[in-house]
């Protein structure tokens, strides 16, 4: 008896987290947790009146614990919401329910104190480099996913959401998130790639080196070391009980995966954009001829001229001009892309 008590009392007791009530996040969003108290997943729907029926867009942010909201100095709370900030909010918002849901062991909130120079969370304001052991241990491919399965299925029973339509988006990393959870989602209908690497990290590093030999930043000696240097890191990667002992492995490999043969598998539309500045995404200017060889016609992409990983546009001296935002046109593009 006393253990069917305990267990409907911790019955309750998750199911009273996973249920938590919705909270407003200034004027520009509504949180929700789920989960348990050892593992929450925070997320935000980028609205704050949960009325009209609308499908919902995930948008799946790139790396590093960067928080939805931080508390700035003179400036008060700012929803930074994984780059929705970026976004024309009101194009977006008429379409859909936009939802972005937070890094793993990332405070929902952080004040400015604990961000580094790039606005990652660090427990210790002293060691800016330094990132919580939880959220390195969580940073994996698989992690990702499988939050973003449990946020869907919970928006599937609210009233305010349209049951059809929706779409997953990712950026950088994201695009591999994204590129997972649309194939695990039957009720994803659409998918956005936003500056991805269709390989994975390594083979960017193996690149950039190659380049800069061949712009003479480097001798061809040095390029030849290093590039055998990272074909061994990724064999040491490759090696499960290496990575069970060193989570910075464990989380470059789940991130090293190609992403063709998904995309490939993957018979739903596709929209693919990235900046020809951008040498992450640098082979995207392959993937269609992959579609071609398969006979697949879901892919629609788009090359923005003279822009970086995030959109910017790149002045003469190869900087990104901060006054030129690109994401505005780039999601309004893929808006229109979705209801076509």
């Amino acid at each position: 008896m006393i253990r069917f008590w305990f267990s409907l009392v911790t019955f309750l007791f998750i199911q009273m987290v996973s249920a938590q009530v919705p909270m407003q996040m200034g004027t520009s969003a509504t949180h929700f947790q789920i989960g348990t108290r050892e593992e929450p997943i925070d997320f935000i729907v980028v609205d704050t009146v949960l009325i009209e029926r609308k499908p919902i867009l995930l948008f799946c942010q790139g790396s590093l614990p960067i928080p939805l909201f931080a508390n700035l100095d003179g400036y008060g709370l700012y929803m930074i919401g994984g780059g929705m900030s970026n976004f024309d909010l009101d194009s977006l918002r008429k379409v859909f329910h936009p939802v972005v849901i937070s890094m793993p062991y990332t405070p929902l909130v952080v004040e400015q104190s604990y961000l580094n120079p790039s606005f990652c969370y660090v427990p210790d304001p002293q060691l800016p480099r330094d990132f919580s052991p939880d959220y390195l241990a969580a940073d994996t491919l698989e992690t990702y996913v499988d939050r973003a399965k449990a946020v869907l299925s919970f928006l599937r029973q609210q009233t305010w959401v349209e049951p059809n339509g929706w779409v997953v988006a990712g950026h950088s990393q994201g695009a591999k998130v994204a590129t997972k959870v649309a194939a695990a989602s039957p009720w994803i209908t659409r998918l956005g790639l936003f500056s991805p690497n269709p390989f994975g990290r390594i083979d960017q590093f193996i690149r950039e080196t190659r380049l800069d030999a061949q712009l003479g930043r480097q001798t061809w000696e040095q390029a030849d070391s290093l590039m055998d240097n990272f074909i061994q890191l990724s064999r040491l990667t490759a090696d499960p009980e290496v990575r069970s002992e060193n989570q910075n492995f464990a989380s470059l490999w789940s991130f090293s995966e190609p992403m063709f043969d998904d995309w490939l598998a993957l018979q739903k539309p596709i929209y693919l954009a990235y900046g020809t500045e951008d040498r992450s995404a640098d082979l995207c200017d392959l993937v269609p001829l992959f579609f071609i060889r398969e006979g697949w016609d879901h892919l629609t992409m788009k090359r923005y001229l003279h822009r970086e990983h995030n959109f910017f546009l790149v002045d003469a001296g190869s900087r990104p001009d901060q006054s030129q935002p690109g994401w505005p046109e780039v999601m309004n593009a893929f808006i229109h892309w979705t209801r076509e």
